[in-house]
């Protein structure tokens, strides 16, 4: 990596994690500088404005998204299944770790920026997409042990809500009830998805 691509990723990195703890708006292109360590200067020179820094945090949230948050998941698990229950657990790990500070960096953006910056918006769906697309693979790839009107995009869809609300209701209450309550809740849902996929196997081959 050059030095300038350095630079451009260390005020990227910065970026991303005061933008989590601290908002956009609150952020500051100076602190970010700051926190990155670099002069002011090389920031307008790589983003002459900070949604132009917005943007290009959002397009490496998308980059990163599997090789930093999926794949040491996928590597802990083989069962598809237990993968979502393991991106669940895993905000809640990172809940615990930050003392509820680190919600989910997507969602607390949408929230702050989705009626006043259109192009914003648009990264920030492509970046639900990603995760999405992430857990219907998941239920894609047990297909084959649920019922036949068990649809793998509204499952990840039911999936993405119950974890957005799960980690907003966490972060309000500086608690795990209704987290925990919303992970039981959904895998109840998931095993009994499983039992009826095994049941109905089990009468084509009697």
């Amino acid at each position: 990596m050059s030095a300038q691509q350095d630079t451009r990723e260390k005020l990227i990195e910065a970026a991303m994690e005061l933008f989590v703890y601290q908002g956009y708006a609150n952020t500051g292109l100076a602190q970010i500088a700051r926190k990155a360590g670099v002069l002011p200067g090389s920031l307008y020179y790589f983003f002459p404005t900070k949604e132009d820094l917005l943007h290009a945090t959002l397009e490496a949230r998308k980059r990163l998204l599997h090789p930093e948050v999926l794949q040491p998941i996928w590597e802990s698990f083989d069962d598809p299944i237990e993968r979502v229950f393991g991106l669940l657990a895993g905000h809640r790990r990172m809940l615990e770790m930050t003392e509820f500070k680190h919600g989910c960096p997507i969602g607390n953006l949408v929230l702050e920026l989705a009626e006043t910056h259109p192009h914003a918006r648009a990264l920030l769906t492509q970046n639900f997409e990603g995760w999405l697309a992430a857990v219907q693979q998941c239920f894609e790839s047990a297909q084959a042990r649920l019922p036949e009107h068990a649809d793998a995009r509204r499952l990840a869809v039911f999936v993405l809500t119950t974890m957005e609300g799960a980690v907003m209701l966490a972060r309000s209450y500086r608690n795990f009830e209704a987290y925990d309550a919303a992970v039981v809740q959904l895998r109840d849902y998931v095993e009994r998805l499983l039992a009826d996929g095994t049941q109905n196997a089990n009468s084509m081959s009697a």
